[in-house]
Parts: C-alpha cells; sequence; structure tokens
C-alpha cells in the first residue's frame, strides 16, 4: 500500500468533511431561524414565534452536541463560526424579502408639496399633510403610515417629487382606523393573520 493509498485510508472524512458542513448548515438555519424569530416577536405574532424558537433550539442544541463530542475537531469550530455569520446575513436577507410590518414614513419639504402629496394619493397611499414651522421658515410634513414592502416604491416617489425634502423613516408596532391600498399578497403577507 501506498503512501498516497494509505493517508486517503485513515483519513477521517466523516469527523474533517462531513460533520464539518453539517455543523456549518445547523447554523446557518439556526441563526437564520433566530432572527426572523425576533422579528415576529417584535411584530406581535405570538404564534409563529414559539414554534420557530423551538427548532431555532433543537437545531442549536444537535449542534452544540456533536461540537461536544469532538472538542479536539478544530475543523468544528471553524464550521460554527461561519455558520452563525453566514446564518446572520441570510436572516437580514429573508427580513428584507419578507417585509412584513408597518412603517411610518415622514416627509418634510421647504418646497411645494402639491404634487408630491397627490402623486402619492393616486398611487394609493395614504397622506396626512400639516403645515408646519422649522429652522428655515415654513415647511409641509406629510405623514404616510406604509406597509413595509411598498418602502422602496415610496421613497423614489419621493425623490423624484421633492429630491431635496427631509425623510425619516420607524417601524410602527400597530395601527388602527388607517387607510392601506391593496396590494399583492404572498404567503408570508398572510402570515400576519396569526398574530390574533
Amino acid at each position: 500500500m501506498g503512501i498516497l493509498e494509505s493517508l486517503t485510508f485513515d483519513f477521517d472524512w466523516f469527523g474533517w468533511v462531513i460533520l464539518p458542513i453539517l455543523i456549518f448548515l445547523a447554523r446557518v438555519v439556526d441563526v437564520s431561524m433566530g432572527t426572523l424569530r425576533i422579528i415576529f416577536v417584535s411584530r406581535g405574532m405570538k404564534y409563529l414565534a414559539p414554534v420557530i424558537g423551538f427548532f431555532e433550539s433543537l437545531i442549536w442544541l444537535v449542534a452544540i452536541g456533536q461540537i461536544m463530542q469532538s472538542l479536539t475537531n478544530a475543523g468544528l469550530y471553524v464550521a460554527y463560526a461561519a455558520g452563525f455569520g453566514v446564518g446572520n446575513f441570510i436572516g437580514i436577507y429573508l427580513e428584507q424579502k419578507i417585509a412584513m410590518g408597518l412603517l411610518c414614513v415622514r416627509t418634510i419639504t421647504t418646497d411645494d408639496a402639491t404634487d408630491l402629496i397627490g402623486y402619492l394619493k393616486e398611487k394609493d397611499f395614504g397622506v396626512t399633510s400639516i403645515s408646519a414651522s422649522g429652522i428655515s421658515g415654513q415647511v409641509r410634513l406629510i405623514l404616510s403610515v406604509i406597509k413595509r414592502k411598498d418602502l422602496e416604491e415610496m421613497i423614489a416617489i419621493i425623490n423624484e417629487k421633492a429630491p431635496k425634502a427631509f425623510v425619516s423613516v420607524e417601524d410602527v408596532r400597530s395601527a388602527a382606523e388607517g387607510y392601506f391600498a391593496p396590494r399583492r399578497t404572498g404567503f408570508f403577507s398572510r402570515l400576519s393573520i396569526m398574530r390574533k
């Protein structure tokens, strides 16, 4: 038997290749689920968040159990840490794609906002407009509570119609009696019924 055949025969493929890949994948899934669970908790989805939390902790326990059985395998440590990093990235990506919840968009402009307000209404956005006074004089304050998935469209409209406007965006925990345009609904939009 040659040296190459001996090395190939003695190498622990499961411990140094397959198990680290499994640990990496487990961490990616568990950290991504953790990110989604936090989002669901902040949105008040009291039935979905615990279910995700159960599977998140179960996957974590299995992964950490495998590492504790092989404390001398440095490849598992690297896989665990890499899975954590990639899981955060994927969790944030998923959160952006799901785009659940409501946002309050505040637009402040010193310019005439008639076109902006009219166009937002034309595009079915609810708009509340207030005359206000700022450091530079009279301004127009425009408030809109929108679905998170509509933020990109609204910002594009504001940038087109009032490019010098100051815009701030913040999360809204809940809203009642407002106007929300009927828009496309996907699987994740229907998850909101689980809040109740």
